[in-house]
């Protein structure tokens, strides 16, 4: 897939998904996957996107994500876009909808087909929105799919819902409505070796600071190694109370790993479901029994929930 920062020219005519996409939740999946089938009909599937969040750019208060860029690249490619542009969303938000359809849109991208959700809007101030977009559509000979939300539990499944759920440690309901799992890519660190004397030891990684924080406490995991093998981890998130901790840390141990350090390389951890939350115990012997038990239920999870092969890695 094709990766730009800037609104070019294309060559070809093109089918373009119009949105922020943050963590690419089902409801996002249905609009891409119906671009990239636009490829068939010999147009080019193009994501139209920013490289910040616009509610980022707008909003003086602090912004977090669902999924890292790379993540969201590696995405949109799965699904089959085949060019995918990160445009700063500085340089458009000041233009009306209508200059955005007809520069951006016709002159630049050159679309035939736009798909997007039920609630886009475009244009300075989001002046335009779904009505207005298909009227334009519809003058200039453009297709257009506005697609319905996606639910779940009778409400609309959106990036929001989900953030909130992650933060109250509703990983699985949180994972079910994103179509994949929740986590990322980081290297590994070194750490305070404690994970090491109780036997137990754990695999450090900085908590990405553009994502949003799980609830504290402790997660089944699925690891994946830059080797690819994959293996069943125990993820703690938090500070670590019973030995002073306070600094947030996100480290997993993993129960049948028997290989080499791997300090230096990368690890994507993904959280399955949340075991317990963040306690502190009185001594050290109280924690390590613990984690044994919590090794088990990770493993029962890790075992239950490994069947579910549509869900991204």
């Amino acid at each position: 897939m094709q990766t730009l920062t800037n609104i070019c020219p294309e060559k070809q005519h093109t089918a373009a998904a119009l949105g922020f996409f943050d963590g690419l939740h089902r409801g996002h999946r249905k609009v891409l996957a119906l671009t990239a089938k636009q490829e068939k009909c010999g147009l080019l599937p193009v994501c139209l996107t920013f490289s910040e969040s616009p509610k980022a750019v707008m909003s003086d208060k602090p912004f977090v994500y669902l999924m890292t860029r790379e993540d969201k690249l590696r995405s949109l490619e799965s699904v089959g876009i085949r060019k995918a542009v990160l445009a700063d969303f500085r340089t458009v938000m000041n233009m009306t909808a209508e200059s955005f359809f007809f520069d951006i849109l016709l002159k630049k991208l050159r679309v035939r087909e736009l798909f997007c959700g039920f609630n886009y809007h475009f244009g300075k101030d989001a002046e335009g929105d779904i009505t207005m977009l298909q009227r334009l559509c519809d003058q200039n000979n453009v297709g257009i799919t506005i697609v319905p939300p996606e639910m779940m539990d009778g409400k609309v499944i959106c990036s929001t819902r989900i953030k909130n759920l992650i933060s109250e440690g509703e990983i699985e309901k949180a994972n079910d409505m994103l179509g994949s799992r929740f986590g990322f890519r980081a290297e590994i660190t070194h750490g305070m070796r404690l994970g090491r004397e109780l036997g137990t030891p754990t695999l450090n990684q900085q908590m990405h600071p553009d994502l949003v924080v799980p609830r504290f406490g402790v997660y089944a995991s699925l690891v994946t190694l830059e080797n690819g093998g994959q293996y069943c981890g125990v993820t703690n998130i938090g500070i670590k109370p019973t030995v002073g901790g306070t600094k947030p840390l996100w480290e997993t141990w993993m129960p049948e790993y028997r290989g080499a350090e791997l300090y230096g390389e990368q690890a994507d951890v993904r959280l399955l479901s949340f075991i317990r939350p963040e306690k502190k115990f009185e001594n050290l012997t109280l924690l390590r029994e613990e984690i044994m038990r919590n090794a088990a239920q990770a493993q029962e999870d890790y075992a239950r929930m490994n069947s579910f092969k549509n869900l991204i890695k």
